[in-house]
């Protein structure tokens, strides 16, 4: 998983999914051993991980109030948005990704 740059304008290019985490999450932690498993089924997305400790701005402009939280783009517009703060299992973020329609 790319971690964001910075740069707003990396997101409005692209499928992207950003994964909005920190480091003291435990749920955060949980996702990380499987989510290589879903960057290689849905590898038509760029995956950006989103410290939300250092993007402080960004996760409040994208209104994410609990992590992990994702939030899918395509070319900069939103698609859709798995945004809360309960554990995620693997079940749960394939459902939320095969459900996303995009062009």
């Amino acid at each position: 998983m790319n971690k964001f740059s910075g740069n707003e304008g990396d997101l409005n290019q692209g499928l992207n999914i950003l994964v909005f985490t920190a480091d003291w999450c435990g749920d955060c932690k949980f996702i990380k051993p499987f989510m290589p498993l879903v960057e290689k089924e849905y590898s038509q997305f760029n995956f950006i991980e989103i410290d939300i400790d250092q993007h402080k701005e960004l996760a409040e402009k994208m209104s994410v109030k609990g992590i992990p939280s994702f939030i899918a783009l395509n070319n900069g517009e939103e698609i859709g948005r798995f945004v809360n703060g309960d554990r995620k299992t693997k079940e749960e973020i394939d459902q939320f990704i095969s459900g996303l329609k995009y062009k």
